[in-house]
């Protein structure tokens, strides 16, 4: 399996989570600490943990250490390619639709 395509398997999991998705829509307006981060989710530290070890790992977010906090940024290239992917395959879709609408007009002229 070409290392493109893992990549990209591994960010749709990580987005399939309501958890994670919800620390991408708070790191979208800027980065957070993991005790920010988990503020909203009622679940023990190490739970969470994972959650953003699973988010890291994918690429979907990195993290730095100062002093004691460890802080979290949202990384956009994988998110972009999975936004590429899928309007690659919207338009593929669109197209066939199309070209069904139009058989199906011929063939409703046709009778």
């Amino acid at each position: 399996m070409p290392n493109q395509t893992m990549e990209m398997d591994r960010a749709f999991q990580a987005l399939a989570n309501p958890c994670r998705r919800g620390v991408l829509e708070r790191l979208g307006r800027g980065p957070a600490s993991m005790s920010e981060l988990a503020k909203p989710w009622d679940m023990a530290p190490p739970s969470f943990l994972q959650h953003l070890r699973v988010l890291e790992s994918a690429g979907l977010v990195t993290s730095h250490k100062e002093g004691r906090v460890r802080t979290y940024q949202l990384e956009l290239a994988p998110l972009q390619e999975a936004e590429h992917w899928l309007e690659a395959r919207r338009r593929e879709w669109s197209t066939r639709f199309d070209q069904l609408d139009a058989l199906l007009e011929s063939l409703k002229e046709n009778s």
